[in-house]
């Protein structure tokens, strides 16, 4: 059951960076941004969700051990 749960967890976390780095491409195409520019970005915005999701893992870790 762990397994499972920790399974769709990542699984939510992935599509949430996906998400949040197709917004951030989008979002600088619309400011007139370059597609490298825009890909930059948008792979900063993923990069940060997945780290955020890490500091979020840790942190509750920490308090329940």
């Amino acid at each position: 059951m762990a397994v499972a749960v920790a399974l769709l967890t990542i699984a939510l976390v992935i599509v949430v960076a996906l998400l949040a780095a197709a917004g951030a491409g989008k979002l600088a195409r619309m400011d007139g941004a370059t597609y490298p520019a825009a890909l930059t970005r948008a792979a900063t915005a993923f990069a940060a969700v997945v780290t955020l999701a890490a500091a979020v893992t840790t942190a509750l870790t920490a308090l329940l051990a």
